[in-house]
């Protein structure tokens, strides 16, 4: 089984589930591995992704979630539906824009929490950059050292590379999420986490 950069991330996202958690949305959700993890936790979960191969393949492995074949940026979302909202390498498929439907389909205190991507720009950037390279590889070793005998998905969701810098993140999300914290990751990622205010 490869090293999976998002897979990593899944604890630290799930850390962001609010207490008392009851219905979550996971856009962008693939194959649902993050959204079964949801729904092992008790919570309502609709998992939704534009691709109809790896939906076909998530409603096959079943667990939990209800799992839509449908475009974010077409739905129309129900107002303060969902206690909290993640998007796992999602986000830079679509308009940053599409935040601002994500942040008004929250109930009140609940959690948008993005893992996304950006390509490097700065010489920050490339720093983080270099510092990964290591650890990934070390990473993988030892997935490959404890875990021989798996393989990876057959099925994979589409790749698209980002195009918003870390820069431009930061400052579309002061305007749409306000109050929002965004933290630079290892492994070419940030994680963006807001909650909607009372």
């Amino acid at each position: 089984m490869p090293f999976n950069h998002n897979d990593h991330y899944h604890r630290t996202l799930l850390r962001r589930v609010p207490k008392g958690c009851r219905t979550a949305l996971d856009v962008g959700c693939g194959t649902g591995r993050f959204a079964r993890r949801l729904a092992g936790l008790g919570i309502e979960v609709d998992a939704v992704d534009p691709a109809a191969e790896v939906i076909e393949a998530a409603v096959a492995e079943g667990g939990g979630p209800r799992f839509h074949h449908a475009d974010i940026t077409r739905m129309e979302l129900p107002e303060s539906r969902y206690d909290y909202i993640s998007c796992l390498a999602s986000i830079h498929h679509v308009p940053f824009g599409t935040v601002a439907a994500l942040r008004d389909a929250l109930t009140t205190g609940g959690v948008l929490a993005i893992l996304g991507c950006y390509p490097e720009r700065s010489a920050v950037d490339y720093a983080w950059s270099l510092a990964a390279i290591p650890a990934n590889a070390t990473a993988r070793l030892a997935v490959t050292a404890t875990e021989p005998r798996e393989r990876a998905e057959a099925t994979q969701a589409p790749v698209k590379h980002p195009e918003m810098s870390l820069e431009e993140v930061r400052r579309e999300a002061a305007t749409l999420l306000p109050g929002a914290t965004i933290r630079r990751l290892l492994f070419w990622r940030y994680l963006l986490v807001y909650r909607r205010p009372s």
